[in-house]
């Protein structure tokens, strides 16, 4: 699908921004990458990066700025959302600007993609978008909504919407892993609190799952991928074993444990091998065997949360994924 084809990724000098155009180019081969971004430093480390790749388009805007968004959107295929405020202290203090990204530029990537006639359009969300408790997951939570609306919005329109969800993002910008590392040499880590627990992901899963939702997708799809859960106190001993370990206590709008598929989403939500789907409820597309497919339908009251997960990581399999990821960043 996505071979020869012109894809945008909004927030795409981002740590997923930067894997997925790495990924796609290496495997689709397609026509062209718009790098849609608001931090010219950041295209231009890209651009030597990737080493001045004929293949990539780098546009500065930013997702709040409709009109340069829609000049952005000439003659693309397919658009994965990216961009956002994600830091949750800075959301808190900063609500506006959140809200403003966020939700006004889910609204603008929405309205530029069906006046743009874009073929589909994939939105990355978050753990914390599931009942949420801070403003970056309430943002979330209504970016998802306006992506699965999106697609009734479009009315005769060809464009498709569908969101991915899934958790912490093993080494990403402003994450748990390369704080630690970075304070590591102190001797001491602090750890919110010694029961809390994380959804773990890798970039290299997170591509996947957009890729496979670009694959599936109706419309109005909400994939949350099957990852494991960690205790961040053992995160903290796989980044450095002799570290003491502080208890700092919870900070504002932290949750002791994250959930991607709540009570409520379990009566319209379907288990695959690798992952389950959320469907929409309007307009009766839960039933549609178009979107269920093979699909099972997960039991009432099911819960998808970092704490009573399946699948746990363990600290040795964490400290060789460290070993791994920056044994050439040193």
């Amino acid at each position: 699908m996505l071979t020869n084809s012109t894809i945008l990724v909004t927030g795409g000098t981002g740590s997923f921004g930067n894997k997925f155009i790495k990924m796609t180019l290496d495997k689709y081969n397609p026509k062209k990458i718009i790098v849609y971004s608001r931090d010219e430093m950041k295209q231009w480390d890209m651009e030597k990066k990737f080493n001045n790749d004929p293949r990539l388009r780098f546009f500065i805007g930013d997702v709040r700025d409709k009109e340069r968004l829609y000049r952005a959107l000439d003659g693309v295929d397919y658009v994965v959302h990216a961009a956002a405020l994600k830091i949750v202290p800075a959301a808190e203090y900063n609500p506006f600007e959140c809200i403003k990204t966020v939700v006004n530029g889910a609204m603008n990537v929405v309205d530029t993609c069906i006046d743009r006639g874009i073929k589909r359009c994939v939105a990355l969300s978050t753990d914390k978008a599931c009942n949420p408790i801070n403003l970056y997951g309430a943002t979330k939570l209504c970016s998802d909504k306006v992506f699965v609306a999106g697609n009734s919005y479009a009315g005769g329109h060809i464009t498709r919407f569908s969101v991915v969800r899934y958790g912490n993002v093993m080494g990403s910008r402003g994450s748990v892993i390369p704080f630690f590392r970075s304070i590591s040499h102190t001797g001491k880590l602090p750890v919110t609190d010694e029961r809390m627990t994380r959804f773990m992901i890798t970039l290299e899963q997170g591509v996947d799952l957009v890729w496979q939702a670009f694959d599936d997708m109706e419309g109005g799809e909400i994939y949350v991928k099957k990852i494991p859960s960690m205790k961040v106190v053992d995160v903290a001993h796989a980044v450095s074993p002799d570290a003491k370990i502080e208890y700092v206590g919870i900070r504002p709008g932290e949750k002791l444990h994250e959930q991607m598929i709540s009570a409520e989403d379990a009566m319209t939500t379907y288990e695959y091998g690798s992952y389950f789907k959320i469907l929409p409820s309007i307009h009766g597309w839960c039933n549609d065997f178009k979107r269920i497919k093979d699909g099972k339908r997960c039991a009432d009251g099911f819960v998808y949360s970092s704490d009573n997960n399946s699948e746990w990581m363990s600290v040795e399999v964490l400290q060789n994924w460290i070993k791994t990821e920056y044994s050439d960043k040193k």
